[in-house]
């Protein structure tokens, strides 16, 4: 598989929320990070990326991904596309992402997310910062230096 069709496999699975699925499009040493919470709260391998995907969005009424440009050069991809999540409460946000990718072996070995934080917190259900606080955190892992 290629770099391009590695990422919108990757893209694709999540927005159907495949988690196993997901798995498979990862290596076992991939790291992922949300960059505006930073590198210290990276995630890396398979099992902890689902888990920390989970944190935001297993519990959406909704979730689904909309695609836009695509540039891969060898390894790296860059993809711009947004996000629409609707939560059970009935708030909906439309997300924009430029999201980096690094692919080896036909698998994304590294995945930063560029968003606006403050799109989502102006946009969700007033309890939502306070459900991420006692979010399950087990898949933490510090990518400073790494990414």
């Amino acid at each position: 598989m290629d770099a391009r069709d590695a990422v919108l496999g990757l893209w694709r699975t999540l927005s159907d929320r495949d988690w196993d699925g997901l798995a498979a499009y990862l290596t076992d040493d991939c790291i992922y990070v949300d960059m505006p919470v930073g590198p210290t709260a990276a995630a890396r391998g398979p099992a902890d990326i689902v888990k920390r995907l989970q944190v935001g969005l297993l519990d959406l009424a909704g979730y689904e991904n909309h695609d836009g440009l695509l540039v891969a050069e060898g390894d790296a991809v860059l993809y711009e596309h947004s996000e629409t999540w609707t939560f059970r409460s009935g708030e909906v946000v439309e997300l924009p992402f430029v999201s980096v990718h690094r692919v080896r072996d036909g698998k994304v070995a590294l995945w930063k997310d560029y968003w606006d934080f403050g799109t989502v917190v102006n946009a969700a259900p007033a309890d939502w910062l306070e459900k991420l606080g006692s979010a399950d955190t087990s898949w933490m892992f510090d990518a400073t230096g790494l990414i």
